[in-house]
């Protein structure tokens, strides 16, 4: 077991960098950045399938202590934004503080040395004043309960794990089960090499125009050359998210569910684009947005099929209509468990406190940050804190966390705790926002939904309502302490 250190954070994704720049940049160099995979980047390294690119604008999607005006294109691509997540780590020389090849398996809190005991798959334990957990929301791959889904005889690939040699699909006959963010995405660059391609859809989505032409060349040189232009620019997409994120500018959601039906209008066969057609409200699923999805179904080789699975065969796929449709390749685009939070790891707080039992009728937690009975515990990206644009909501936890440090740093703290009556407190008041958000109770809405029902991905607000509650002032929201020395007997 190596020695004790200050902080250990798990992930060294957006939100692990993140934390680690904010942790220099306040003078602190005793922390460790514990990753699975073999490189920097989170479910930018994870993810690889065809088409991957971001959904909010490029120009938002940086670090405000290391903005990027240079972005090649509107949406920035994987290969992108995984470079600039690479250049963040070796600008603020974080890879010393890396260690890759290291999933965390368990975490426990030990009360008398106040310290969370790591151990991880291979083997390595570490001991840290503070747990910083960076995992995110996309981390347990998502496999549709279909009968006979082991049967089938050719390969199975899920987006989620898109091999890193690549797939050669050229003349391949493919089925693609889903039609939501990464099948939007993956879809016309799949179309563009089999010989055929079957998409089966449950649940039509809103998918936008991307206007996604990339820059010139004179537009990156002026951005460069004048970083204003590119400020002006990330102002607008900003202040266009603001007015999104409340659900109750009216006439904004009216015009893009205009955009939307334009978008879907590509499509030429009037049956089909009924079928394609979204049926519940704007915002009752994740928004998404392409200029080639619809277009791909124009496309003669390409079939859209809405009868439900039946099940998955050897040699293909049969619906409920007892249709069997032959295919080469399975492509299972069903995303992930987003409602699981920190169910890859272990972790267990005061007194044997398992928090998957802590979290039986769904995850929840204090400002999406602290959770009660996990002493020392900061998350990024927990319960609660899915809106505009994630670096920016990553930046603001990683703040906040940085203050809950300093103030431990101050008062000579050992150890800090959230309040269980103030975190119920703050989740009743939490969910009575989100019940005014109507669209996120429709059936359908999965992806922000756990199983009792409770919505546990979504703040019911903008980024600007989360910057002004995390920099409300609440130290009385906290308890903390230090470790009592023991007394020496009497001789």
């Amino acid at each position: 077991m190596t020695g004790r250190r200050r902080i250990t954070i798990a992930g060294a994704g957006p939100g692990g960098i993140c934390t680690a720049v904010k942790l220099k940049q306040a003078g602190i160099e005793d922390f460790v950045l514990l990753e699975k995979s073999h490189r920097p980047g989170g479910t930018w390294a994870k993810n690889r399938y065809p088409g991957l690119s971001c959904d909010v604008p490029s120009l938002v999607y940086s670090f405000s202590f290391e903005p990027k005006v240079d972005w090649s294109r509107p949406f920035a691509t994987q290969p992108e934004i995984l470079e600039y997540m690479a250049h963040v780590v070796e600008t603020y020389d974080l890879a010393p503080h890396i260690r890759y090849g290291t999933e965390i398996r368990e975490a426990h809190w030990d009360d008398a040395e106040a310290a969370w005991r790591i151990a991880t798959g291979d083997g390595w334990t570490t001991s840290s004043d503070v747990f910083v957990t960076a995992v995110g929301m996309f981390n347990k791959l998502r496999w549709p309960d279909i009968r006979g889904l082991d049967d089938f005889a050719g390969p199975t690939v899920h987006s989620g794990a898109w091999p890193e040699s690549g797939l050669d699909l050229r003349g391949k006959t493919v089925a693609v089960i889903g039609s939501a963010a990464a099948a939007v995405q993956m879809i016309p660059e799949i179309a563009a090499q089999a010989a055929r391609l079957d998409v089966y859809q449950r649940t039509a989505n809103w998918v936008f125009p991307k206007d996604d032409t990339p820059f010139t060349p004179e537009e990156i040189a002026a951005r460069v050359a004048d970083p204003s232009i590119a400020d002006r620019m990330r102002d607008e997409a900003f202040d266009f998210f603001e007015r999104l994120l409340t659900y109750a500018d009216r006439a904004l959601i009216a015009d893009l569910e205009a955009k939307g039906a334009e978008n879907l209008a590509q499509v030429r066969d009037p049956e089909l684009r009924e079928r394609l057609r979204p049926k519940l409200p704007f915002g009752a699923q994740r928004p998404l947005n392409s200029d080639v999805y619809y277009p791909t179904f124009n496309e003669d080789h390409v079939t859209l099929i809405t009868d439900p699975i039946g099940a998955i065969t050897a040699r293909g796929v049969r619906t409920t209509d007892g249709t069997e449709r032959p295919v080469d390749v399975l492509v299972l685009a069903t995303g992930y468990e987003a409602n699981r939070f920190l169910s890859v790891i272990d972790v267990v707080g005061r007194d044997g406190l398992y928090l998957g039992r802590a979290w039986a009728d769904g995850p929840h937690a204090y400002r999406g940050v602290s959770v009660a009975g996990f002493p020392n515990l900061f998350m990024l990206y927990g319960p609660n804190t899915n809106t505009g644009s994630i670096l920016t909501m990553l930046e603001l936890q990683a703040d906040y966390i940085l203050d809950k440090l300093a103030r431990m740093e101050r008062e000579d703290l050992d150890w800090l705790e959230v309040r269980e009556d103030v975190m119920d407190a703050y989740n009743v008041t939490l969910q009575e926002g989100i019940a005014e958000v109507a669209a996120w109770h429709e059936i359908g809405s999965r992806y922000y939904r756990h199983e009792s029902g409770r919505i546990v991905t979504q703040f019911p607000g903008n980024m600007t309502a989360f910057r002004t509650m995390l920099e409300t002032a609440d130290d009385d929201a906290y308890v903390g302490g230090a470790v009592q020395e023991p007394v020496a007997a009497a001789g």
